[in-house]
C-alpha cells in the first residue's frame, strides 16, 4: 500500500543529483580559486634557480 516504485536515488546517483541544484558553478569557482592560491603560495616558497653568467 505504501510501496515506493522507482524514483529513489542512492549511492553515486545522489552525488550527481545534488550537483544539479545550481550551486555547482559557485563550488567550481571556489575550488579553482583555492587551487590557484595554493599553487601560487607553493611557487613563492620554492627556491629560485641560480643561473650561471
Amino acid at each position: 500500500m505504501y510501496a515506493i516504485t522507482g524514483g529513489q536515488i542512492g549511492g553515486a546517483g545522489a552525488a550527481g543529483a545534488l550537483a544539479a541544484t545550481g550551486f555547482d558553478t559557485l563550488a567550481l569557482v571556489v575550488a579553482c580559486t583555492t587551487l590557484i592560491a595554493a599553487g601560487l603560495s607553493l611557487w613563492k616558497l620554492a627556491p629560485r634557480l641560480r643561473r650561471k653568467s
